[in-house]
This record gives structure tokens, C-alpha cells and sequence, in this order.
């Protein structure tokens, strides 16, 4: 259970994140969805480590995670641009990331490099590869490791249509094992194929935390493009 309590995050003026408390449990994948500089990065971040909230609290599995780091050994992420050496080949940037991880798992996870062919690729430098290419080695990479959460950022960009659903397919996976995972996507269809539940922020606040048939119940709609849309133009109306 991944859980966020009144966390909050300024960068000068800009209020980031206003107060966000969440609760996420095991099973659970969670659209986060809102404009641009709503601070749905910004909370991801937060989780990832990679910036520091002023104020709150941020638990998983019931445990402080904020000022630790051996916690970041259970999520796999998956960013929107993966940003590796130029000049290292495929299966090098393969062997680097689990020789820095050797002490911190039990188990690799090769499903998505056999799924992918990845040996037809392996010996090319990571400055040949396409960006979809690119976007399979960043895949292969957040899932090795068996982690209990995982976080994809723009996950389908860039990806064919076969590599995106081995990919749909294996995020489905390993929900139904458990897992958390937390995605950002433009592609609506596939957030709706992929998660169960929409937390939608905007200006750093989560406007609604609700389950996608929730929300289309609410809204009278049957898409969740439809009802994002609905609720995105009810919101702008407010302000």
C-alpha cells in the first residue's frame, strides 16, 4: 500500500503540490491525469526520490519513505525519455544496471527482454536505436527486477503497435499479481485498458480520486475520454 498525506511542494511562488493525500493499494493502477504543470510529475518525483516535498508524508507498505532510499530497490520506473551512455551497447547498459542492483534483488524478471527479441538488438549502441527501440530497453529495464511498484510515464510513446501490446499485456500481468502501478498517458485508450481507478490534480490539488466506473457513472458517460472531458470542462467553467 502506497499512501501520501498532506504532501505538499513549492518551487518559488508555484505550489506544486497543495496538501495531496492519497491511498493506493496493492492491485490498484491509478491514472494520474490533469494539464500541463499540474504536478503530476512532480508527485511522482516525490516518490521516485528525486525531489524532496516541503511538508507531509509519504508511506509504503506503512514504512517512512521521505529521507530513505533502500526503498527504491520495489519500483520499477519507466520514463517518458530514457537517457542512457551513447556509446554503451544494449546488453552493457543491461549488465551496468544489475551489477549496481546485484545486492538488492532475488529474482530477474526477463519476460518483456524474451517478448521483445531483445538479442536481435543487444550488441547495436544505445545511440543507433530508434526512439520506440529506445522506449523497449527503458521497459525491460522497470520490470527487471520484480518490483512492487511501478511507475510509467508515457509508457505506449514511440512504440509500435505489436511492442505496445506485449507491453499492455505485461503491465495487466503484473497488476493482477498485486503491484501498484501509476501511469501518465495522453493516450486515453490506454489508460482506460490499463487502470482502474483516475486521480485527477490540477494547480497541485487532487480534484477526484475515484474509480474509472465511478466516474463514468457520474458523468453519464461510457468512454473515459468522454468523462474526463466532461469533468476538464466543468472545472474550467469553475475557475
Amino acid at each position: 500500500m502506497l499512501s501520501s498525506t498532506n504532501l505538499s511542494k513549492s518551487f518559488g511562488k508555484l505550489k506544486a503540490l497543495d496538501s495531496v493525500s492519497v491511498r493506493i493499494e496493492a492491485g490498484q493502477a491509478v491514472s494520474l491525469v490533469g494539464p500541463n504543470g499540474s504536478g503530476k510529475t512532480t508527485f511522482l518525483k516525490c516518490l521516485l526520490g528525486l525531489v524532496v516535498p516541503d511538508s507531509g508524508d509519504l508511506t509504503l507498505n506503512g514504512k517512512q519513505i521521505l529521507g530513505t532510499w533502500d526503498y527504491r530497490q520495489h519500483i520499477g520506473y519507466m520514463p517518458q525519455i530514457g537517457r542512457y551512455p551513447d556509446n554503451m551497447r544494449v546488453e552493457q547498459v543491461f549488465e551496468m544496471v544489475k551489477e549496481i542492483r546485484r545486492d538488492t534483488y532475488t529474482r530477474l524478471d526477463d519476460d518483456l527482454m524474451r517478448a521483445f527479441d531483445v538479442e536481435k538488438f543487444a550488441h547495436k549502441t544505445m545511440r543507433t536505436l530508434s526512439g520506440g527501440t529506445r522506449q523497449k530497453v527503458s521497459a525491460c529495464l522497470a520490470f527487471m527486477f520484480d518490483p512492487i511498484v511501478l511507475v510509467l510515464d508515457e509508457p505506449t510513446a514511440g512504440l509500435d503497435p505489436v511492442a505496445s501490446e506485449i507491453l499492455k499485456e505485461k503491465v495487466l500481468a503484473e497488476k493482477a499479481k498485486g503491484k501498484i502501478v501509476l501511469v501518465t498517458s495522453h493516450i486515453l485508450s490506454d489508460l482506460e485498458e490499463l487502470t482502474t481507478d483516475v486521480m485527477y490534480i490540477i494547480d497541485g490539488k487532487v480534484q477526484f480520486y475515484q474509480s474509472i466506473e465511478e466516474l463514468k457513472s457520474r458523468t453519464g458517460e461510457d468512454k473515459l475520454n468522454r468523462a474526463l472531458a466532461q469533468v476538464m470542462k466543468q472545472n474550467a467553467t469553475n475557475h
